[in-house]
Order: C-alpha cells, then structure tokens, then sequence
C-alpha cells in the first residue's frame, strides 16, 4: 500500500472518530431533552455501560482494525505506518478542536 493511501485512511478513519464522539456528546448533553428525566435507576446505568462498550468497539475497529489485518497479513510495516498516521490525523483533530474550543470563549 502507497504512504499516500495509508494518509488517506488514516484521515478518513480519524474523521470517523471524530464525528462519532462528537455525536455521543450531543446525545449525552442532551439526552435529558430526547430521553426525558426517568427514575429508574437501572436503565441509566445499563444504556451507559452498553453506549461504553459499543464506544470502544466503534472506534477500536476504526483505529487499530485495518492496522491489525495488515500486520497479519504480512504487512507489518504498512500496519504500522497506519496505526501511526491514525494516532497523528487524531492528534491534529485535538489541536484543531481545542483551538476553535478558545476561539469561541
């Protein structure tokens, strides 16, 4: 696989994260609003445990799923390089957030 197609799905993917939490957040700001204010006090904890756990198998397969399959497959420098340049694109998109977060104070 090329640099240039590892960049790119490498974005791609961190896009994915990105757009992923930024729904959680709308969801978990405004869940009051679309869920209304039960009482049961089982629901809560269940839904948030499961949104945790489907978190993590989300953006686990976005980040490390290609990279795994082509380090198995023998192409342990091209997975390498993916997982890398995943870590970065993500690493941008945090500088990237967190300056419009300071800009919008």
């Amino acid at each position: 696989m090329k640099n240039s197609n590892l960049f790119k799905l490498a974005a791609f993917n961190s896009l994915g994260v990105l757009i992923y939490v930024f729904l959680v957040s709308l969801v978990i700001n405004n869940g009051e609003r679309i869920f209304g204010s039960g009482d049961n006090k089982i629901i809560g904890p269940i839904l948030f445990l499961l949104s945790f756990i489907f978190s993590a198998l989300l953006t686990g397969f976005l980040i490390l799923g290609k990279p795994i399959m082509l380090y198995l497959d023998g192409q342990k420098k091209e997975g390498v390089k993916l997982l890398f340049y995943t870590g970065a694109c993500l690493f941008v998109l945090l500088i990237i957030s967190l300056v419009i977060l300071l800009l919008l104070k």
